[in-house]
């Protein structure tokens, strides 16, 4: 069992997917079916991105959701053994990981919903899951390697989505469920609500700091939302947030009349991130002694915002620099 041995206020700052700060760094085989895509290929891809990050001393990544091309896919079961055809280069990827200090997270896609209505959807979303939480034990990644899912649609009713969605979790087998975590969206379920299927589950909820200031019915302090979700989870697990900044740039779209000025929605991420309100968030849960706690920054720039944010907080908190890692 994995237990959280880094100092009570270390905060690693992390990102996902695509790197921006270096040429030729793929995250995965985006290759079509007909061109044969491989697991194999996506995992030298990721070595050379690890080189990259300890290059950088970036110790938070949030693995792309496409590593194994088609893997679950129902008409391509040529696809479907990947991982027992790339076990030995799992473990030595899973090997470097723990060599330098990465954690390392998954977020499948958006049609994995354990509240689906549809029993075809749910079980796709269930073996989705399976084969997600099968690569991580591949890779011999302990259980901070979590799983981040949504509740799901509303379906017309979001009181019936939330139980159906603890139906679902209770299908998924043990060594899957201690994998999977929940993060509130922007539009459908709130904190709330996954505290709501924490109580029924156990499953350990992502504080989403965007997400929480675009639906909040509660109207629960982001400090208080912060405490609460770091609550549900496991003693021996390190929580996982979710910091971004909204979007304020104009768009430009165009179309068949010609191009027009879009003003941005509030719950798109930024380019680069809003220093001052994530110092602050982070500055009060260092006063309050809350528990440590890794951070994943969801922005645009990827690694490049990451890097800015980190020197921004150097120059403009330099206490609370030292607890970022």
């Amino acid at each position: 069992m994995t237990r959280d041995t880094s100092p009570r206020s270390l905060m690693r700052l992390g990102f996902p997917v695509k790197v921006l700060g270096a040429p030729g760094l793929p995250s995965h085989d985006s290759r079509r079916w007909q061109n044969q895509p491989h697991l194999s290929v996506s995992l030298a891809y990721l070595r050379d991105i690890f080189l990259y990050l300890e290059s950088r001393s970036i110790r938070f990544y949030r693995l792309s959701g496409q590593l194994a091309p088609y893997l679950t896919h129902p008409e391509l079961p040529a696809f479907h053994r990947q991982l027992d055809e790339c076990a030995t280069e799992l473990a030595a990827v899973g090997d470097l990981a723990r060599q330098q200090r990465l954690r390392l997270t998954l977020h499948p896609g958006f049609f994995v919903q354990l509240n689906s209505p549809e029993p075809m959807r749910l079980a796709r979303s269930i073996a989705e899951l399976e084969s997600s939480a099968a690569l991580l034990d591949g890779m011999g990644i302990g259980r901070e390697g979590v799983i981040v899912v949504h509740v799901g649609g509303v379906h017309d009713d979001a009181a019936a989505g939330r139980a159906r969605f603890v139906r679902g979790w209770e299908g998924l087998p043990a060594k899957v469920q201690q994998r999977v975590v929940l993060e509130h969206d922007d539009r459908r379920y709130s904190l709330s609500d996954a505290l709501w299927i924490h109580r029924r589950t156990g499953v350990p909820v992502v504080f989403d700091s965007l997400h929480h200031r675009c639906l909040n019915p509660e109207n629960i302090p982001a400090i208080d939302g912060l405490r609460l979700a770091l609550s549900t989870w496991p003693a021996d697990v390190r929580p996982k947030i979710h910091i971004s900044s909204p979007r304020t740039e104009i768009r430009y779209l165009r179309r068949p009349d010609g191009v027009r000025m879009q003003a941005p929605l509030l719950n798109q991420h930024s380019d680069f991130l809003d220093p001052f309100p994530i110092i602050d968030l982070l500055s009060n849960a260092l006063s309050l002694s809350l528990r440590s706690f890794d951070i994943l920054l969801e922005a645009k720039a990827k690694d490049v915002a990451l890097l800015r944010l980190r020197s921004q907080i150097e120059r403009y908190a330099p206490a609370l620099y030292p607890h970022i890692g």
